[in-house]
């Protein structure tokens, strides 16, 4: 009914790209939305018969109901979807409001992406993206993409990070910045095996890089 109503109309129209704003009613249904959003890309391609045309999305912004998974199932969908950029809201968010008010960051992270992806600028348009993780002892190294000169913990010492063990208990985890790898460790694991960051229905972390875009929460141990 909604495609019919709002979208099948829109199809005869000549356009460049889209601009997508997730709903939260379908939060809770991550494991579905990995393959549900990549479907609704390629089908809106499809039926506009303009080949992949640059596909940008807003990722959920924190709220109190709204669980990390639904994040991860759209960084996913960004990394194994061709020609899409997602904006990372986790600064701007308002726990007790999933519309936020402050919308002029989303607008103009959202035109970055747009002069990337779109038009081919030699922009940055993302904020760090977890790469990799290996392990020296008690200690995880992450590594990231999207770094533009640098990451940067803003406002203080780096925060939002927690490490597991084998046993899978995820503790509060000291983490520095070390060039454009992030070091992370804690008393409680003696042989990390897995790393979170801003996992938690309201993320509370602070890194960046230095072209002021915030890190996506992410996880070591997606399955």
């Amino acid at each position: 009914m909604l495609f019919n109503g709002m979208i099948a109309p829109l199809i005869p129209f000549a356009m460049r790209g889209v601009i997508w704003y997730q709903g939260e009613s379908n939060a809770h249904r991550d494991r579905q939305y990995r393959v549900l959003f990549p479907a609704m890309i390629a089908d809106w391609r499809r039926a506009w018969g303009h080949g992949d045309f640059p596909f940008l999305f807003v990722q959920i912004a924190p709220f109190r109901e709204i669980t990390p998974g639904i994040r991860e199932a759209q960084l996913l969908s960004w990394q194994r979807t061709r020609n899409t950029a997602m904006v990372v809201i986790t600064d701007c968010g308002d726990a007790n409001d999933i519309h936020p008010a402050n919308k002029q960051p989303v607008g103009a992270r959202l035109a970055l992406a747009a002069r990337a992806i779109a038009y081919g600028e030699t922009v940055e348009y993302s904020g760090p993206v977890f790469e990799s993780m290996s392990v020296s002892g008690p200690t995880a190294i992450l590594r990231f993409d999207h770094v533009a000169g640098g990451l940067v913990a803003r406002g203080g010492r780096l925060k939002g990070f927690t490490v597991a063990g084998d046993d899978k208990v995820f503790w509060p985890a000291q983490a520095e910045i070390r060039g454009s790898m992030v070091v992370v460790r804690s008393r409680k694991v003696s042989k990390p095996v897995a790393v979170r960051y801003g996992w938690a229905n309201v993320p509370d972390g602070n890194l960046f890089n230095k072209a002021g875009l915030p890190a996506s929460p992410f996880r070591s141990d997606v399955d």
